[in-house]
């Protein structure tokens, strides 16, 4: 048989006989043509050959190759021994070319299928009768075949593939190395992998909605989903090897935005970004974000983005320097003004105005992303974090408390301008690393503290800051001064409220909770501030 040629030092494997059967077509027609250039013989079925026999291609369908009709209304087809055992036969294995030759069996050099697109299916939120009917059966296990059988069988299973291929077979006259087959072959495990997690993760979010929303149910076997999007310079450091993927339902943030300027993002950047935006998606009007090391340095809303961004800058100008700035809405020129004063990392916007962009273009190193969109801070989804030797999974972090769910615990309830605040900087404190400390005042922060030991040294380490901001600016009283103060967690003893208090806090909102909680409360009454429970809890680690 003619697939039983020599094998030469780069493993080359002649291609006699090719198998299509693919459901997105895009440049079918032209690879095949290429394929009977070489004298390829051409096996397809349904819709594939359909789509080849009237370009003019000579095509014989697998029911006549088989001798066995399609049945089942198609969902029985190439699972026949005529093509199993033409892909799987070892081409330097005796055993099998006599298994060949006593039933009729041609050997298949080359598989190029795609699957029925499930994932498609499903984000249409079709019926669970359609998405069920999407899954393929006879493509996974011809691409599983070919794969296995790489040393001696090509699998093609995207059509960005096709030109490469071509390519290389008119450079080794119609022959493909064993480096290629290899790597084509790693690539469809990967594909039919992602394909099984995406009907895994579909069949767990029905279990998962049948159980109810606040039922604790999570998949026996968790299955991630990701394409890699870019290879980066480096991870956290520059000893450190690191990707980004892209994978998951689809939410706009740094993973899928358009970069419209600036050099290649960092793993920090990234990270860093992400953290940006999920906070500035927060809040209804507009609002600025300032990011450094994954903390707000400074978070402001006001009635334009100029505003918001002066204010939220005000807060911690010092740390600002190399930051992340995000926004709300789209960027307009006046803000991309104030922003350029500023040496920042990277500016991430819904959508950005052209003369805006044009003013950000004079800072070459500036990293512009555009996301067409805000993520819903509501939204239920999942967060997963990496263990040595495992993983963590859990709801993201959705947790939101209106004026009217506040439990005042104090004398003094707090104004409606003092409860306003006290929502902001709650809402602003869900995204500061544990322990924090969020004091604000007019809807801006003015002084955060973040990830201490210690929730006293986070109040010290937040009206310090405030303090230094206000010297800075040659302003006469401290910025904490007759502000609001949010704490992630309760206090448990009374000197982390006093802190605050002494900081000049007038109202405080926590979630409560601690076996001192009257104690706490007391201290507030003894110094005349107003105290709400929020009766949720905000850590982030």
């Amino acid at each position: 048989m003619a697939s039983g040629g020599d094998v030469s030092t780069q493993g080359l494997r002649p291609i006699g006989r090719a198998l299509l059967s693919v459901s997105d077509k895009t440049g079918l027609v032209v690879f095949a043509r290429a394929l009977a250039g070489h004298g390829v013989a051409l096996l397809s079925t349904g819709g594939s050959a359909l789509a080849l026999r009237a370009s003019g291609l000579t095509v014989v369908d697998v029911s006549s190759h088989t001798g066995h009709p399609e049945i089942l209304a198609g969902r029985v087809k190439t699972l026949h021994p005529k093509i199993h055992g033409g892909i799987l036969a070892r081409r330097d294995n005796a055993g099998d070319w006599e298994a060949l030759a006593a039933h009729s069996i041609a050997p298949i050099d080359l598989v190029v299928v795609n699957l029925y697109p499930f994932v498609e299916i499903v984000a249409r939120q079709a019926e669970s009768t359609a998405c069920i009917d999407s899954i393929d059966i006879g493509g996974p296990a011809l691409i599983r075949a070919a794969a296995k059988n790489h040393a001696d069988v090509a699998v093609v299973t995207d059509p960005d593939a096709y030109a490469a291929l071509l390519a290389e077979l008119d450079a080794q006259g119609g022959a493909l190395s064993a480096a290629t087959r290899r790597r084509l072959a790693a690539t469809a495990f990967a594909h039919t992998a992602a394909y099984d997690a995406a009907i895994a993760a579909w069949f767990a979010d029905r279990e998962a909605t049948m159980a109810g929303e606040n039922a604790p149910w999570f998949p026996e076997t968790l299955s991630v989903i990701a394409a890699r999007r870019q290879t980066l310079r480096y991870g956290e450091n520059p000893h450190q090897r690191a990707a980004l993927y892209v994978g998951g339902p689809a939410r706009p943030g740094v993973a899928t935005a358009r970069q419209v300027q600036g050099k290649e993002l960092s793993y920090n950047n990234l990270n860093d970004t992400d953290a940006a935006f999920e906070l500035v998606a927060e809040f209804e009007r507009p609002a600025v974000a300032i990011i450094k090391h994954a903390n707000p340095c400074g978070v402001a809303e006001a009635e334009d983005l100029t505003q918001a961004y002066k204010r939220a800058l005000a807060c911690d100008p010092v740390s600002a320097f190399g930051g992340i700035i995000a926004v709300n809405r789209r960027l307009d020129a006046d803000t991309a003004v104030a922003i350029g004063a500023l040496f920042a990392e990277v500016v991430i916007a819904p959508g950005a105005d052209t003369d805006a962009l044009a003013l950000l273009s004079a800072k070459k190193n500036l990293r512009v992303l555009l996301t067409s969109g805000m993520p819903d801070p509501t939204e239920s989804g999942s967060a997963l974090r990496s263990l040595a030797g495992g993983y963590l999974l859990q709801d993201r972090d959705r947790g939101r408390v209106g004026s009217d769910q506040l439990e005042v615990v104090t004398r003094r309830a707090p104004s409606e301008e003092e409860t306003s605040n006290l929502l902001f900087a709650f809402r602003v404190c869900k995204h500061v690393k544990s322990n924090a400390i969020v004091f604000a005042r007019g809807g801006a922060t003015v002084g955060i503290g973040a990830g201490q030991m210690s929730r006293v040294d986070s109040a010290r380490m937040a009206a310090l800051k405030a303090a230094d901001a206000a010297m800075a600016a040659d302003e006469v009283m401290t910025r904490t001064h007759a502000s609001v103060v949010a704490s992630d967690a309760f206090f448990p003893f009374p000197d982390g409220l006093l802190t605050c208090l002494d900081a000049g806090a007038s109202a405080v909102i926590q979630p409560g909770g601690s076996v001192r909680d009257d104690e706490v409360v007391a201290a507030a009454d003894s110094r005349g501030a107003a105290m709400v429970f929020a009766r949720l809890r905000h850590f982030r680690h």
